[in-house]
C-alpha cells in the first residue's frame, strides 16, 4: 500500500444488543430544545430589543420571557414528533409540528454519507448526519445534533442497507491510503502565485502605511485580507489533520480543524476526476485531486469535491486508478492538437483523457462508462478554421472532458470511438447500487506510475 506517514485507522465497530439501530424510533438530542429557545431569543433582542428600549427595561424583559415560553411550546414538541428510523431497507423520516411531513427513503438511492461535527457539536459530543441521495438537491437528508456514537452507528447500518447487507454488519475494515502532513499542507497553500503575491501586496502597504502614517492604505488592505482569509486560511483550516482511507464501503476521508468531518463515497459513485498542478506546485511534485461525486447539489458540491487537497503526484494518480478499478490513465495514449499551447487528449476502452495548461497543468480524467452525452461542437471561428471540439457531458463538478482544437476528422473519429467504447463498457446490471453482494475485492495493492513518470 501507499506510504501513510503515521496514520492509525479506528477500531471497527463491532454491533452489540444495545447498538442496534435497524429497529425502533429515535429522535435528535434534546439539546436542540434550548438551543432552538436561545436563538430565538437573542435573534428577538437583538431586532426588536432596541425599539422596546425607548418603553424601558420592563417591557424587553417581559417580552422576551413571552418570547422564551412561546418557542418552548412549539420547540418541544415539534423535537418530539420529529422522529426518524430504520425499515428494512427505507430511511423513515417524520417531521414537522404544525405542518407534519414525512419520507421514506430507499437507501439503493445512497449516494454519499457524511458526518459532520461543528466546533460548538464537538465540544458538546454532537454530529449531524448528511445523507446524500439521488435526485438533486432537495433529496438531502440531514439528521441534526445527534449523539456521536449514534451518528456513527446509522452511518454504519445505512451503508450496509445500500451495499445489500444486513444494518447488523459490522463496519466494512479499511485500508490506509495517505495522511496529508501539516507542513505540506501549509507549504503547498503558501507556495501559489496568486498568495505569495497578496502576502507581498500586504506587507508592501503595510510599510507604506506605517511609513507614511497613511490611513487610506487600509482600503487596499482590507479586501487582500479577505481574500487571503477566504483562499489561505479557509483551506488551511478545513484540511488540517486530512486522511484518506479505502475500504470495501467506498472512499473514507476525515478531515477538519474546527468543523470535523467524516465523508463516506461509496463505490461508483465519482462520476469523473481532475488532477490539477499549478506551476509551483509542479516543482514540489504534488498535485490536488477533485471529482464530481453523484449525489451533492450545490453549494454542497463544491465542498465535497476535493478527494484530496495535496499529495504527491505519484499518489494523486494512484488514488485515480483506486477510484476507478481496472483503468490506468498512464497507459491512454495522448495526441496533441497543433497550437502553441498544446493539449493532449485521448481515450481508451475505458477512460477519456484530456490534458491543458501551460502553467497550470490539468488533467481530466472520465470513465466512458460514466459519460452521458457526447456532442460536437464548432463555434463560428472555429468553423472558419476547421477545428472542432469533442464535449463529454458528466454530472455537475469541477472536472469535465472537452477536446477543444481538433480537425472535423480528428474529432470524429472520437467521438465514434468513445461510442463505441460506452456501449461496450455500459453493463445494464452491473449499476452502482447493492455494491457488496456484486463484488468483495478489496483495493489493489501498490502505487502505479503516473503519466509522464
Amino acid at each position: 500500500m501507499p506510504p501513510t506517514m503515521g496514520y492509525r485507522p479506528p477500531p471497527l465497530w463491532r454491533p452489540r444488543p444495545e447498538d442496534d439501530v435497524t429497529s425502533g424510533v429515535f429522535r435528535s438530542h434534546w439539546s436542540i430544545i434550548p438551543m432552538q429557545v436561545l436563538a430565538v431569543t437573542l435573534v428577538f433582542v437583538a431586532l426588536v430589543g432596541p425599539i422596546l428600549f425607548t418603553f424601558g427595561v420592563a417591557w424587553v424583559f417581559l417580552l422576551a420571557l413571552a418570547v422564551v415560553f412561546g418557542s418552548l411550546a412549539y420547540a418541544l414538541p415539534a423535537w418530539w414528533y420529529g422522529t426518524f428510523g430504520l425499515r428494512e431497507d427505507h430511511l423513515v423520516v417524520h417531521s414537522g409540528l404544525v405542518l407534519r411531513g414525512s419520507r421514506e427513503i430507499p437507501l439503493s438511492r445512497l449516494q454519499a454519507v457524511d458526518v459532520v461535527q461543528p466546533l460548538l457539536m464537538q465540544v458538546f459530543g454532537l454530529a449531524e448526519l448528511r445523507i446524500e441521495l439521488a435526485g438533486g438537491d432537495r433529496t438531502a437528508i440531514r439528521l441534526r445534533c445527534l449523539d456521536k456514537p449514534l451518528a456513527e452507528r446509522l452511518r454504519v447500518a445505512v451503508l450496509a442497507h445500500a451495499a445489500g447487507l444486513p444494518g447488523r454488519s459490522p463496519e466494512a475494515p479499511e485500508w490506509p491510503f495517505y495522511r496529508l502532513p501539516f507542513p505540506l499542507l501549509l507549504g503547498a497553500l503558501t507556495f501559489r502565485v496568486p498568495i505569495l503575491l497578496s502576502f507581498v501586496a500586504v506587507l508592501l502597504l503595510t510599510l507604506i502605511g506605517l511609513l507614511f502614517a497613511e490611513a487610506g492604505v487600509a482600503g487596499a488592505l482590507i479586501p487582500l485580507v479577505l481574500g487571503l482569509i477566504r483562499y489561505f486560511w479557509g483551506p488551511l483550516a478545513r484540511y488540517t489533520d486530512y486522511y484518506a482511507s479505502l475500504s470495501s464501503d467506498g472512499l473514507r476521508l476525515r478531515y477538519g480543524m474546527f468543523q470535523r468531518r467524516m465523508q463516506t463515497v461509496p463505490p461508483g459513485r465519482v462520476q469523473a476526476v481532475r488532477v490539477v498542478e499549478p506551476l509551483l506546485w509542479r516543482v514540489l511534485g504534488v498535485a490536488r485531486v477533485e471529482a464530481n461525486v453523484a449525489g451533492y447539489a450545490g453549494a454542497r458540491q463544491g465542498d465535497s469535491a476535493t478527494l484530496l487537497p495535496v499529495a504527491p503526484r505519484r499518489l494523486a494518480f494512484s488514488l485515480v486508478n483506486e477510484v476507478f478499478v481496472g483503468s490506468d490513465p498512464a497507459f491512454v495514449p495522448l495526441v496533441r492538437d497543433g497550437r502553441w499551447a498544446p493539449r493532449l487528449t485521448g481515450a481508451d476502452e475505458h477512460l477519456f483523457v484530456t490534458v491543458r495548461g501551460p502553467f497550470c497543468r490539468v488533467t481530466d480524467i472520465v470513465p466512458v462508462e460514466r459519460m452521458q452525452t457526447l456532442r460536437l461542437t464548432a463555434g463560428p471561428l472555429a468553423r472558419f478554421t476547421g477545428r472542432v471540439a469533442v464535449d463529454v457531458d458528466t454530472p455537475p463538478g469541477p472536472a469535465d472532458g472537452r477536446a477543444a482544437g481538433r480537425t472535423a476528422a480528428e474529432g470524429r473519429r472520437l467521438l465514434d470511438a468513445l461510442v463505441v467504447a460506452a456501449h461496450r463498457a455500459r453493463v445494464p446490471e452491473a449499476g452502482t447500487e447493492r455494491w457488496a453482494t456484486r463484488s468483495t475485492e478489496g483495493p489493489a495493492e501498490g502505487a502505479v506510475d503516473t503519466p509522464g513518470e
